[in-house]
């Protein structure tokens, strides 16, 4: 059986796919297809919390899927600018569990996980798919998966 770790920017998902279709992520859909055929080494969904009810809402169903959260607070600076940014969480726990995996499943369009992608491929030789929105997905990060699969209608809910 293929071992799969998954790994969710939950904002950039969620940004990307507004701006592009102004509709939702469809975690369901996402998960049935990342595991068909797979076991779950792994699967996390990393968050920025402001502690709406909302948004708790949303998490509890993250968790129910399968995934675990990892929460960051939200951050309004001064300036008025935010901070909320996962990638070094993401890529820590990239490597960790991705070495132990043979597809690394990663939902962002962060051309930063481009350098990612390809330590996982050359070093573990773990395949690296990468979801993101056509157009929206840094070009880096496409080049350097193994296979990029563009979200689409079929991973978004509906109106």
């Amino acid at each position: 059986m293929i071992g799969v770790t998954i790994l969710v920017d939950v904002q950039n998902i969620y940004y990307t796919s507004r701006e592009a279709y102004q509709r939702n992520f469809d975690y369901n859909a996402f998960w049935r297809r990342v595991t068909a055929g797979r076991t779950v080494i792994k699967a996390i969904a990393y968050a920025i919390d402001r502690g709406d009810e909302k948004q708790r809402q949303f998490q509890n169903i993250l968790r129910a899927i399968g995934f675990e959260v990892k929460l960051k607070p939200f951050i309004q600076r001064a300036d008025g600018s935010a901070k909320g940014d996962w990638d070094v969480g993401i890529t820590l726990d990239a490597i960790e569990y991705g070495q132990h995996s043979d597809v690394l499943v990663l939902a962002s369009g962060d051309g930063d996980f481009g350098l990612l992608a390809d330590k996982l491929t050359t070093k573990y030789q773990t395949e690296v798919e990468v979801y993101g929105v056509e157009g929206l997905t840094a070009q880096a990060l496409v080049k350097a998966a193994t296979r990029f699969i563009a979200i689409d209608e079929t991973l978004l809910l509906p109106k």
